[in-house]
């Protein structure tokens, strides 16, 4: 191939990528479980991007690192589509409709009280419901093949269902991991099929040293005054210090710029509101609060640093490690590991599927069998996940206004 042609199929990679995450980005309700399930949905089950234990593999180490989990994988997998312009395009697409809807939505919420706008809104929980269910369903029948790792996977459902943490759910990957390495014998190591990562282990430790540079250099540059470079440095440690991603961030968060004074508790918790209603990744909540915080410059640059500063350093951890992990995966251990963090990993989505995807989605028999219909729309008709988001939203519509 030609270096013109291999440009031009970049340049149709990359604009695929973006289109691709577009939708999800403006579709992808319910929180980050949900949005792993629709990622699976799209992009290993309709556009084969990557293969379904590939996409495992993301997810584990994903789970392990500090950082949104969900943008981290949607992140991964442009990298591996389309290389760095793909992982941009990725991250940009995803995230720019939910940061451009919680500056706007905030503005509109009084407007959301209303009987109908809330009929709307826990539609889409139910969505996340359908969704999260089919992903479950289909990852259990394909990573969960004998007793060992369906008994890894309930242990693990289990225990989070009785006493679910963000620190647990780092404990019980590893759990799995161990499991799979003590157990999951029959686990051969050329099943692993290695994730197509094309940067260099040189690559990979260069940005594990920037995650570790920004971290120490930041707090000594900023101050506590909101200034540009104050706000790149709270953001980035609330990026870079919470495990379990979305509302495991919002403490943080508030310690940033409400304990320091930048923002009224009544302004904080309005984007807080705004951004249970809207899709795409709970951390694009930063660019609502980097746009109120008075730096004395356009509010448009204070809410484009706190975004970006969010997510960096999860975006550095994941470019960091997945050179590492190919460099290790395809030994007999590694398999073994794979497989039980595999079985682990459902275990974790089973467990949000009751709690909170469940618990908080479906409140009677009329949402279960909306939920239920859902589902079937996904898991035997095939139909798109558009699709049942139309149907969620506008029975639950309907059922409240007759």
């Amino acid at each position: 191939m030609s270096p013109e042609a291999e440009s031009k199929e970049t340049q149709s990679s990359v604009f695929q990528i973006f289109k691709t995450f577009l939708k999800l980005g403006c579709t992808s309700f319910g929180g980050p479980i949900a949005h792993l399930g629709y990622f699976r949905k799209e992009l290993v089950e309709n556009q084969k991007w990557v293969t379904e234990g590939q996409y495992s593999q993301l997810l584990a180490i994903c789970q392990f690192l500090p950082g949104p989990a969900s943008s981290q994988v949607g992140f991964s997998l442009g990298l591996i589509r389309g290389s760095w312009l793909g992982a941009l395009a990725a991250f940009t697409a995803f995230t720019l409709p939910s940061a451009i809807l919680l500056v706007l939505f905030a503005s509109i919420l009084p407007m959301l009280e209303g009987p109908y706008a809330q009929a709307i809104i826990h539609g889409l929980k139910i969505v996340a419901f359908a969704v999260v269910a089919d992903a479950v369903f289909s990852m259990f029948g394909k990573l969960c093949t004998d007793i060992v790792r369906r008994g890894i996977a309930v242990f693990v459902a289990g225990a989070l269902i009785l006493a679910g943490t963000a620190t647990l759910q780092l404990l019980l990957v590893a759990f799995g991991a161990l499991a799979g390495i003590a157990f999951c014998r029959s686990a051969p190591s050329d099943s692993i099929e290695q994730l197509p990562i094309k940067h260099s282990l040189k690559s990979g430790y260069i940005f594990l040293a920037c995650f570790t540079g920004l971290l120490l250099i930041l707090p000594i540059l900023g101050s506590g005054e909101p200034t540009l470079i104050s706000i790149a440095d709270s953001f980035y440690r609330a990026g870079a210090l919470v495990f379990g991603g979305g509302h495991v961030v919002l403490p943080l968060l508030e310690d940033a710029v409400v304990t320091n004074g930048w923002l009224a508790q009544d302004e904080f918790l309005a984007g807080y509101g705004a951004s249970q209603a809207i899709p795409g990744p709970m951390f694009a909540f930063a660019a609502y609060l980097g746009g109120l915080i008075p730096i004395g410059q356009n509010a448009l640059l204070g809410a484009l640093i706190a975004l970006l500063f969010i997510f960096l350093p999860g975006f550095l951890l994941v470019a960091g490690v997945l050179p590492v992990w190919k460099t290790i995966s395809g030994n007999k251990t590694a398999a073994n590991a794979v497989a039980g963090i595999n079985a682990a990993v459902v275990g974790l989505l089973a467990a949000a599927l009751y709690d909170p995807i469940l618990t908080s989605a479906i409140i009677g028999y009329t949402d279960l069998a909306i939920g239920a219909v859902g589902f079937l729309m996904l898991r035997w008709w095939g139909l798109s996940p558009l699709v049942v988001v139309a149907w969620c939203t506008l029975s639950n519509l309907l059922i409240a206004i007759f």
